[in-house]
């Protein structure tokens, strides 16, 4: 069975919400950030980043969550949450994931990473304003390119969608101010599935015993 490794609202929420979408059947692996699992040998040889997510199946062990998303997706849905290659509704599909990635996400991280992830000694707190400006350049971006959409790709869902929501809510958590009435809709309408739900409530599940 496929193996998820995670912890709740984090990049692993993009995985299991995917799966729940897709009906496929997955075994979740907590992997305690507070007991310093991530760190841990075991763990270290699934991902040596020590991160999460991560997978295991069909024999290989992958990580970072949108090459995860990609492979699921042509694997148990394609042409349905995920294009056809070759189209131009992947084109955009993957500009728009690589856009939250590197664009929208990246921000965030910074941070994250200069207010409680990295060491004290390698924080930088000047940074924190431009990380957050950058972060609103991206949102104006997107916002005006969704207009009035529906989803990213239109009046379709598909798992670009998780990305994009996933990454607003996570901007909303660090206290970023989304002030686009079209992406406050979105974020809305997109975080209303219940293959987000279901996702979300097993996570939580896990870490609570």
């Amino acid at each position: 069975m496929l193996k998820v490794y995670g912890y709740p609202k984090t990049r692993a929420t993009r995985i299991t919400w995917l799966l729940e979408e897709m009906g496929v059947e997955y075994e979740y692996c907590l992997v305690d950030f507070a007991k310093g699992e991530s760190q841990s040998p075991e763990y270290l040889k699934i991902n040596p980043a020590g991160k999460v997510p991560a997978i295991e199946t069909d024999g290989i062990v992958m990580f970072e969550s949108g090459a995860i998303v990609n492979f699921l997706a042509d694997k148990h849905s394609p042409g349905d949450l995920i294009p056809a290659l070759g189209t131009v509704q992947r084109a955009l599909f993957e500009q728009w994931s690589y856009f939250t990635l590197t664009e929208l996400e990246q921000p965030l991280w910074t941070l994250g990473k200069h207010k409680f992830a990295l060491p004290k000694k390698y924080r930088v707190e000047d940074i924190l304003p431009t990380a957050a400006w950058e972060f609103q350049k991206a949102l104006k971006l997107l916002s005006e390119f969704l207009q009035d959409s529906e989803f990213v790709l239109g009046d379709k869902f598909s798992a670009v969608d998780i990305l994009v929501a996933q990454t607003l809510r996570w901007g909303m958590s660090f206290k970023q101010p989304v002030e686009q009435s079209n992406l406050i809709a979105y974020l809305e309408r997109v975080e209303a599935r219940p293959a987000r739900n279901i996702a979300i409530s097993k996570e939580e599940a896990l870490l609570a015993g």
